[in-house]
Order: C-alpha cells, then sequence, then structure tokens
C-alpha cells in the first residue's frame, strides 16, 4: 500500500478542518459561558479582597512619606481629586513653616480595616477602607478610585466618622457591596441623585432650605457664622459656592441597609473680604502668606475645597441630607 502523503496539500487541508471545527464551538463556548470576561462590561468586584489591603498599605505609606518630606510628588503618587488638592496645599504651607522637609512628622497608622467593596462594570472604579486610626478614637474612611484598567488605586476623599455614624451597607451573598449609580434618574429609591448632592449643598448655603440638609455643624452653624462676617466695621464679606461633578469630581455611593446611601462630594467656596475705606488687610498668619497671590490693598479672595461624606435618604424614608463629615482646606488666597 502506497504510504499516506503528508505533505503541503495534506497540512492545508487538516488546518481548514480544524478551523472550521473551531468556529462550530465558539456558539457553544458562548453558550456555557467559557469566554473571556471583560471588566468594562461584566458586573465585578472593583478590587479583589487580596489587592485592597495592600492599596491601604501603599496610600498609608506614601502619605507619611509626603508630610515627612513635605515632596508634592508623592501626594500626586497615592492621591487624587479633593484629597490631593488639600495635599498640595499642605505642602506648600508646611515648606513655610519646616523648609526641607518635617522629619519628625508624626507616623500616620491605619490598621484594623473593613473593607466596603462593591460589584461595577466599567471605569472609574471605587471601594472604601473603614479603618482605625492612630490619632483618635474615630474611624477613618478613605474611599479610593481607579481611572482606568491598570491604572493606580488613589485615595480621593478621606471621612473621619465618630463610632455611632459609621454606617451600615447592603451586601449581596457574597459580600459584596451596592454603588448606587450617580445621574440623576438612574436610580428612582434615592431621594437626591449622588451627582446632584454637591449642587444641592450649595444651594443650601444659599438658602438655608431646611428640606435639603438636616441642621448641624457643616449646616446651620456654618451659615450662621457667615452671617456674622457679612458685614462689619471693617470689611464685608461675598462668599461664591461653587458644586463640582464628575469626571473631574465624581461622587462615588454605596448603598446603605436602610435604602438609602453613603456619598462623597467635592464642592469649592470662595470668600471675598472687602476692606471699609481707609482700611488695609493684613495676613498675619504664616501658612495663608504662603498660598498669597498679588497684593492685598483692599480685598483679599479665599479659595477652600471641602470634601464631605452624607447619608441621603431613600424616597421611602424622605427627610433631608444628613452632614456626616467634612473636611475643607484653604488653597488659595489673591490680593487686590
Amino acid at each position: 500500500m502506497r504510504p499516506r502523503s503528508i505533505g503541503p496539500r495534506s497540512y492545508g487541508h487538516r488546518r481548514r478542518r480544524a478551523l472550521l471545527a473551531l468556529a462550530a464551538a465558539l456558539p457553544l463556548l458562548a453558550a456555557t459561558g467559557c469566554v473571556t470576561v471583560h471588566g468594562e462590561r461584566e458586573l465585578l468586584p472593583a478590587v479583589s479582597r487580596d489587592e485592597a489591603p495592600q492599596v491601604l498599605e501603599a496610600f498609608n505609606d506614601g502619605y507619611n512619606e509626603a508630610y515627612s518630606k513635605l515632596d508634592p510628588a508623592v501626594i500626586d503618587r497615592v492621591e487624587t481629586g479633593p484629597l490631593a488638592e488639600i495635599g498640595h496645599a499642605d505642602m506648600t504651607t508646611q515648606s513655610a513653616l519646616t523648609p526641607g522637609g518635617n522629619p519628625g512628622y508624626p507616623v500616620l497608622v491605619l490598621d484594623d480595616a473593613r473593607f466596603t467593596i462593591p460589584r461595577q462594570a466599567g471605569w472609574p472604579k471605587f471601594f472604601l477602607a473603614d479603618t482605625r486610626s492612630n490619632r483618635d478614637g474615630n474611624r477613618w474612611f478613605v474611599l479610593f478610585t481607579q481611572e482606568r484598567a491598570r491604572a493606580p488605586w488613589k485615595a480621593a476623599y478621606l471621612s473621619i466618622l465618630s463610632q455611632d455614624k459609621v454606617p451600615e451597607f447592603a451586601l449581596d451573598k457574597d459580600g459584596w457591596a451596592e454603588p448606587v449609580p450617580a445621574v440623576r434618574g438612574a436610580d428612582p429609591k434615592l431621594a437626591f441623585a449622588p451627582d446632584e448632592v454637591s449642587s444641592t449643598y450649595t444651594t443650601y448655603l444659599r438658602t438655608g432650605d431646611e428640606k435639603l440638609f438636616a441642621p448641624g455643624r457643616r449646616t446651620s452653624e456654618l451659615r450662621e457664622e457667615r452671617e456674622k462676617l457679612r458685614r462689619t466695621p471693617t470689611f464685608w464679606t461675598d462668599y461664591i459656592d461653587v458644586p463640582e461633578h464628575a469626571p473631574a469630581f465624581p461622587a462615588p455611593a454605596l448603598r446603605t441597609k436602610d435604602g438609602g446611601a453613603l456619598v462623597f462630594f467635592t464642592a469649592h467656596h470662595h470668600e471675598k473680604r472687602t476692606m471699609a475705606q481707609g482700611v488695609q488687610p493684613t495676613i498675619a498668619d504664616r501658612r495663608t502668606q504662603s498660598l498669597l497671590n498679588g497684593e492685598p490693598r483692599t480685598a483679599v479672595t479665599f479659595t477652600r475645597v471641602a470634601e464631605s461624606a452624607v447619608r441621603v435618604p431613600s424616597k421611602a424614608a424622605g427627610g433631608p441630607i444628613m452632614m456626616l463629615n467634612r473636611i475643607e482646606g484653604l488653597t488659595a488666597a489673591k490680593g487686590e
């Protein structure tokens, strides 16, 4: 019997048969779920339970390095958004007091971490670290964001909550949290859309509408403090509150057990003090001087960034938004 040829013609025939068999198998692979999972389309945990502690540790190390060296480049490595704005201003003001660094900076320790990780599709992604701090008896909430696939995780928000203000989150059977859509109308269960909370807060500061925010230190009491400074014998004050939104300042939100949400948001606040005739403004504080541009002859405008954590109620429960924590930092001063 003549042996079968295994030359080019036979090989090409077998290759075509193999390709046809593979093409026929593809529908079956798709039907049985044996396909590649894409993070931009599939609901997946934002970060693995093994990676989350590493992200927190990297932030904690970077935070301590930045504040001991007073190096803004380290801030950029581990922080973003409002937290990075505050960090950059801190580097400038503290460098004015301790040029060349601050080796005596007390090391911050964040431990006893509890991670709340939502299942998300697409980017940006986020997750929350609820930690113990060596600074006080409160819980330090650090919210991390990732802008795109394989981008570094960075801390965007820091909120300090007393034990009685720590919310309970809604979790699925596997322990993953539920992110709340930011845009208006995407979640009919929530009284205020997360991306609207910043505008709602700046509106409240202007109007004092108690249907928007519950009374407290950073709401009704802040308005009272402002009223005292609007007109004084030596100066008057104008306030301009600017809401911020995604993509530069997203408002991450997590569903709570009561159907509401924990929402983080950013706002910028401008405070212009105009002096009475014959009075020249003086800035004695060295930290503020380090952020000053221009010569203060008749007025000074102070710019601050505030990052806040709030409880937004469900529509069923009703009521105003509850401010849990607000951290504000002076980022600029301009003399006129």
